[in-house]
């Protein structure tokens, strides 16, 4: 009974509306994203400032782990104090509803990128941007975390200044985890393990790599059929992908890129 109570909660809970001012200072302009933990909304403070707002939903919120996943996220914006990560502001309650304020990141994903901006990134290009961003997740993994959500949505590029956002699905990797996954593929981007990050970058480079790749025939083939890239690269990805024995550490993932 209690599992449908929460699954109704779940379908029929709306988000606010613009213009709405939620703690008293945060007037909604827009939606941005809807996900099973929450509902993210770009905002304007009483001085002008545009910042992020996220919702805990309110059927997480009767959930003890729900709760402590979505302050989770505030803790490890504080620990981490980066330029390249969205910086904390505000938490609070609101008419019994949970909410964090954080700095707005701006900038392009990377299917904007490709898309839109017809970008192609070359095999040399892809890598590059790669070892940018794995200085990044050095970062992360150098304070105990795992990002764990690595998808294109959340990697933003700004001029030459690369960030990364929402840490909603963040851990520490010494957290046990008592998630259950219906698929081999959702465990491998979930798994509390720095693998599980590194296996997300595996996707996102197969991403950029095709922005450059024309199809000569319609037969299907693998990627690394299709992908004109060297052999050691598509050994690199292998290993991201756990393929082959995978990374354990991101840094055997930047000295091989090194070498």
């Amino acid at each position: 009974m209690k599992k449908l109570y929460i699954k109704l909660i779940e379908l029929f809970e709306q988000h606010l509306q613009i213009g709405h001012v939620v703690g008293g200072k945060y007037v909604i302009l827009q939606l941005l994203g809807k996900g099973s933990y929450g509902f993210a909304y770009q905002v304007k403070d009483l001085d002008g400032n545009i910042r992020v707002l996220k919702q805990l939903r309110k059927y997480k919120m009767l959930d003890g782990t729900g709760k402590r996943s979505f302050l989770l996220e505030a803790n490890i914006l504080n620990d981490l104090a980066d330029p390249a990560f969205p910086k904390l502001f505000d938490q609070f309650t609101d008419k019994g509803k949970l909410f964090i304020v954080m700095e707005y990141l701006s900038g392009k994903t990377y299917e904007e990128l490709i898309f839109h901006e017809k970008r192609i990134f070359t095999e040399t290009e892809a890598f590059r941007e790669l070892a940018y961003i794995l200085q990044l997740i050095k970062k992360i993994h150098n304070k105990g975390y795992i990002h764990r959500d690595l998808r294109i949505p959340n990697i933003l590029k700004n001029g030459n200044d690369i960030c990364i956002i929402d840490f909603g699905l963040a851990r520490s990797v010494s957290e046990v985890s008592k998630e259950t996954f219906n698929n081999e593929e959702k465990r491998l981007f979930r798994e509390i393990s720095y693998k599980s990050d590194l296996y997300a970058l595996g996707h996102f480079m197969l991403f950029l790599l095709y922005s450059s790749y024309e199809p000569d025939s319609k037969q299907s083939k693998t990627w690394e059929e299709e992908l004109p890239i060297t052999d050691e690269s598509k050994r690199i990805l292998r290993k991201m992908l756990q393929l082959d024995v995978p990374y354990n550490h991101v840094n055997e993932l930047i000295n091989d890129l090194a070498n």
